[in-house]
């Protein structure tokens, strides 16, 4: 069977966690429209008759500013080695700018076999693609590209075809009903901070972090009692997300507790507290004790 490893890597917001749910056709990691939605390297893990495709969803590429962000960058760089293909993740509908062509030339330097995603097809002018991939070809880009729409799951099957293609023969990496490396808690976590990052504007949800406390099914019943932290950088932002009486924070938790939910298949009990930690992203222990340690290797 054909088995191996796939890095995912681009810019921020160019749609790679969209991507890898719909190529694992379960959803393992949070998305949302901002940047730096990705903070971990997250496992997804397409099985198929004859294939096994263990994808490695990193942090989007984004300038550094912050510790937390630093980090987020490494765990990028260090996921595209040693692996046996790299699968680089294009936003189409922003164009190609020589930046991109930059990013391309490092990853392919690299020596690992290399696709490109050219994503979003479905908001953007069919007649750019070819004068995008044109481009690509003439700046020396030589590897395919193959244009698709995740969101509509337009051409999926010829990603997942070019993927194979390239992949070695091998025995499973791992067993058939393993999805992802993440813990359901993790999820929960990663669920409560997409709701954040869906609803609030600007700085305040890239400032955001969550600790899960209490994440525990009871004996007697098909409930889950989570209780969470909610940590951001400054009071104002604090005022911000719980809003006029709590209003913010009660609709943000009422959104939260339904995906999640959705996600375990049976009942939340959710409470949530609002926490201040000044600068947190940029201070060791406190990324440590928020899971947000140095990026290891896979």
């Amino acid at each position: 069977m054909k088995a191996g490893t796939v890095a995912v890597i681009g810019k921020a917001n160019a749609g790679k966690s969209t991507l890898v749910n719909c190529m694992v056709g379960e959803k393992v990691a949070i998305v949302s429209p901002k940047p730096q939605t990705t903070r971990d390297r997250i496992l997804g893990v397409l099985n198929e008759p004859g294939l096994q495709i263990a994808f490695l969803d990193t942090p989007g590429i984004y300038r550094s500013k912050t510790v937390l962000s630093e980090r987020m960058m490494k765990t990028a760089e260090s996921s595209a080695k040693d692996v046996d293909l790299i699968l680089y993740v294009h936003d189409g509908h922003k164009g190609v700018t020589d930046a991109d062509i930059s990013l391309m030339r490092h990853y392919l330097a690299l020596g690992e076999p290399m696709l490109i995603a050219y994503t979003k097809t479905d908001i953007m002018p069919a007649e750019n693609i070819p004068a995008d991939a044109q481009k690509l070809f003439e700046a020396g880009i030589s590897c395919t590209v193959v244009p698709v729409s995740a969101r509509r799951g337009k051409n999926i099957s010829k990603l997942k075809d070019a993927i194979a293609e390239l992949l070695p023969e091998g025995e499973p990496l791992f067993p058939e009903d393993v999805l992802s490396d993440k813990s359901e808690k993790f999820m929960v976590g990663e669920i409560m901070r997409e709701g954040i990052l869906l609803r609030y504007d600007k700085e305040i949800p890239h400032g955001v972090a969550v600790l899960v406390n209490t994440f525990k099914k009871r004996e007697d019943a098909e409930i889950y009692d989570i209780d969470l932290d909610i940590i951001c950088e400054k009071s104002n932002h604090k005022a911000i997300l719980i809003g006029k009486q709590g209003s913010a924070l009660k609709e943000t938790l009422s959104g939260a507790r339904r995906e999640m939910e959705k996600f375990l298949g049976c009942k939340v009990f959710l409470t949530a507290y609002v926490k201040v930690k000044d600068d947190w992203r940029d201070k060791a222990n406190l990324l440590k004790e928020y899971g947000y340690g140095e990026a290891d290797k896979f």
